[in-house]
C-alpha cells in the first residue's frame, strides 16, 4: 500500500494543472450563477441554522478589510476563526482552529451578502457587495479540485469530470461559455495552488502556544480572533 501524496507532491501536481483540461470538464458539467444566493447564507440542519461558512486567507481579509472606503472595517467584521475544533466555554468560545472563515450576521448569512426584495412576491436576488474582491472560494463555488489538501465546500460532488468536482448548487448543468469557462478554470487552478501553499504554510509555522480562548493557526502562524499575532514576532 502506497504513502498518501505529500502536500508539496499535491501542490506541484496543482501547478501543473492545466486550465484548457479545467475548462473543459467546467463545460462538459455546465454552470451559470442564478443569484439564488444559497451559496452565500446559511441553511437549516437538524432544525437548527447552520451559519455559512467558506474560507478566507488571510491577505483575502486583509484585501476585504481595504474595501471599506472609511477603512473603518476591523479584521473581525470580515473574518471569523473558523468554527471546527472550537468549545463553548464559560467565557465563551475556545480552543484551537485552522484557518478563518468569512464573517456572518445574526442570520448565519456571509456579512457581504446583499438581496434584494423581489418583485410581485417573487424571491429576491442575491448580490455580493463586494464582488471584484471576494476570496477566490467564492468565485469558484461550486467547484473544487480532487486533490489531497484542498477543500470541498458545502460537503462531497454531487458530479465530477477529470480532477474537476462540482458541489450542489442550482446552477449545475446550464451552459456556460468558453471565455466564463476559462476563466473559473483559471480561478480555480489559483484556489488550488493557494489552498495547497495555505496548508503547507500552516504545517510548518504551527507552534503551540498557551493562550485563553480561541486561537487560530494560519499560514502566519498562532493569532487571535482578532487578528492579532500572539508571539509578537510575528509579523503581519
Amino acid at each position: 500500500m502506497s504513502d498518501a501524496p505529500t502536500l508539496e507532491a499535491e501542490l506541484d501536481r496543482a501547478r501543473d494543472l492545466s486550465v484548457s483540461e479545467l475548462a473543459d470538464a467546467i463545460e462538459s458539467i455546465g454552470f451559470e450563477c442564478t443569484r439564488c444566493g444559497a451559496c452565500c447564507t446559511g441553511h437549516e440542519e437538524s432544525g437548527e441554522v447552520e451559519p455559512h461558512t467558506a474560507t478566507v486567507f488571510p491577505d483575502e481579509a486583509r484585501q476585504l478589510q481595504a474595501t471599506d472606503p472609511d477603512d473603518a472595517y476591523d479584521w473581525r467584521d470580515v473574518a471569523r476563526p473558523m468554527p471546527y475544533g472550537l468549545v463553548d466555554g464559560d467565557d465563551g468560545p475556545a480552543g484551537e482552529t485552522f484557518e478563518w472563515a468569512l464573517q456572518t450576521d445574526a442570520c448565519g448569512d456571509c456579512v457581504f451578502y446583499e438581496e434584494d426584495a423581489g418583485d410581485s412576491g417573487q424571491p429576491g436576488t442575491g448580490a455580493c457587495s463586494v464582488h471584484a474582491d471576494r476570496p477566490l472560494i467564492c468565485q469558484t463555488y461550486p467547484f473544487s479540485v480532487a486533490l489531497g489538501g484542498t477543500s470541498q465546500p458545502m460537503g462531497e460532488a454531487v458530479d465530477e469530470a477529470g480532477v474537476v468536482r462540482a458541489h450542489e448548487c442550482e446552477g449545475l448543468g446550464r451552459d456556460i461559455s468558453r471565455a466564463d469557462a476559462e476563466a473559473l478554470a483559471a480561478a480555480l487552478k489559483e484556489r488550488a495552488i493557494r489552498e495547497l501553499e495555505e496548508a503547507v504554510g500552516v504545517r510548518d509555522n504551527y507552534a503551540p502556544v498557551d493562550a485563553d480562548g480561541v486561537v487560530v493557526y494560519d499560514s502566519e502562524g498562532p493569532k487571535r480572533p482578532d487578528g492579532s499575532a500572539i508571539d509578537a514576532d510575528i509579523e503581519q
